[in-house]
């Protein structure tokens, strides 16, 4: 493991004030974590509360016994425009950003076999189905930003980060290490009378800070499931799901003074990139029982998903201090580790109301706090799972949506969902809220889904971890505001 990272996060250990590390991140478990069935738009349109609708493909990721539902082998393809904004306020100052994207939600194929006629009435298997193909659970695209006057008791500087590498025996000499970073930019200096390193950024007297981020990426799970209906009463299935996940952000904080004179200090923009690539492996099991024509429940059971990932991580710092313009960029370094996320469970049930539609409930718990890093460095491996078990905790999630069909051929749909926070500090927030709607198309072999889904959360975050306790780092916060239109389109075979 890299020493730069290390260095800063067995301090933090004994810090009150950590949010992130650096490269491998306490936040990858809910990044990884916290998904949302993103699919057809049929499934969008009620919430995605799929775990006892069935015969849609998005089931598969969610509760696998609803591939029994199928009658006939289906052919489905989602493309989507996703537009996420976010209003970040830091310091009594408020920005705003957007981004719009097009992505492909899904794509997927089940093949069915369903006995006819006499073979029908002596089959106790009424149909079998195998389905193969992708659904998207989670997307990381957006963009924001947020600045302000960090001055009184809050005043701090992310240099004071380099200041304290320096001081816990980073080498000032070394590019492995934070310490070099603000020793080569002239950020800090030794102190000749005290011993040590200290930052001539002026953060006492206040300084202009800011922080940039852009995040790509998405969660893909390749599900391959196999599931039928016993005597049209119980439906069981499986998926065996390959999750692929990209994931890269680009972030800066930047520093400034106001001073008319600025010898020691002008400005700073402390650069960092994150690349993470990786596949994970992980088994769902279900069941759905109809216990009248009217009624049934379901219930489905997630492993965990056994991640490996690579991070490529990179920094760079551009400082105007002491008379120097400087711009550094250290050698990037790659690491491998392995994230096992936590088990989730999906309890379900839908009330059939004849041939006019269905109302629809999904109970879903995720135990955020369970899940594992495991990496060469047992000291980082160590900090980043007791983070995980100290500060988050278990969530439920609540999915409500239903279908009616004014006309034979249409289906219009709505949807509700509350996903809870995974935090035990009640003031991270991280509850969110998904409102839908979507309209259904259905011919002889052919059909057209239209579903749109907004999802607003709040979050919170701090631009710069320091070390030390007794020190508070301004808190910024977040407002989400996250927009999918889909379009799916369908054939019967």
């Amino acid at each position: 493991m890299n020493t730069r990272i290390l260095s800063i996060a067995t301090a933090l250990i004994f810090s009150a004030t950590a949010i992130t590390a650096w490269a491998q991140e306490e936040s990858d478990v809910l990044k990884y974590s916290q998904l949302s069935p993103q699919g057809t738009a049929r499934s969008i349109g009620f919430g995605s509360a799929l775990g006892s609708v069935g015969a849609d493909f998005t089931s598969l990721s969610v509760n696998p016994a609803g591939i029994g539902m199928y009658r006939k082998g289906e052919m489905t393809f989602t493309p989507s425009v996703k537009v996420n904004s976010v209003t970040g306020s830091y310091l009594g100052n408020r920005a705003s950003d957007d981004i719009s994207q097009f992505n492909v939600n899904n794509f997927g194929m089940v093949f069915t076999s369903a006995p006819k006629g006499k073979r029908y009435e002596k089959s106790k298997w009424k149909s079998t189905s195998f389905g193969i193909g992708f659904n998207r659970l989670a997307d990381f695209n957006r963009t924001y930003n947020y600045k302000g006057r960090n001055s009184g008791p809050t005043s701090s500087s992310v240099s004071e980060l380099f200041a304290a590498d320096a001081n816990s025996g980073g080498d000032v000499f070394n590019p492995d290490h934070y310490a070099y970073l603000g020793y080569e930019s002239y950020l800090i200096n030794p102190d000749s009378i005290n011993g040590g390193y200290y930052t001539v950024v002026p953060w006492q007297s206040g300084i202009n800070q800011g922080r940039n981020v852009r995040e790509r990426g998405r969660y893909n799970e390749w599900a391959i499931s196999l599931g039928g209906n016993y005597m049209e009463k119980l439906l069981i299935g499986a998926t065996v799901g390959i999750p692929t996940v990209r994931y890269r952000r680009d972030a800066n904080v930047t520093e400034s003074t106001n001073d008319a004179n600025p010898f020691d200090f002008q400005n700073l923009d402390f650069g960092e990139r994150l690349v993470t690539k990786g596949t994970g492996l992980n088994l769902k099991l279900g069941f759905i029982y109809k216990a009248t024509d009217q009624f049934r429940f379901g219930a489905a059971i997630h492993t965990p998903t056994w991640f490996n990932l690579t991070d490529d991580y990179s920094n760079t710092l551009t400082a105007t201090a002491q008379g120097y313009q400087t711009s550094i960029a250290p050698t990037p370094f790659i690491s491998n580790y392995t994230l096992t996320t936590p088990w989730r469970g999906v309890l379900s049930a839908t009330g059939v109301i004849g041939k006019v539609g269905f109302i629809t409930a999904d109970y879903e718990y995720v135990g955020y706090n369970t899940g594992r890093f495991s990496m060469d460095d047992v000291n980082l491996e160590s900090y980043l799972n007791t983070y995980t078990r100290t500060n988050y905790k278990g969530a439920s999630n609540v999915r409500i949506g239903g279908e009616v069909r004014p006309a034979e051929m249409i289906s219009l749909r709505v949807g509700f969902g509350y996903y809870g926070s995974p935090y035990k500090n009640s003031a991270m927030k991280g509850e969110r809220i998904d409102l839908s709607a979507g309209i259904g198309f259905r011919f002889q072999q052919m059909f057209i889904d239209f579903g749109f889904v907004n999802s607003s959360f709040e979050t919170k975050e701090q631009p710069y971890v320091l070390p030390y306790t007794g020190v508070t780092v301004p808190t910024a916060s977040l407002k989400h505001s996250m927009n999918n239109a889909a379009l799916t389109i369908g054939f019967k075979f």
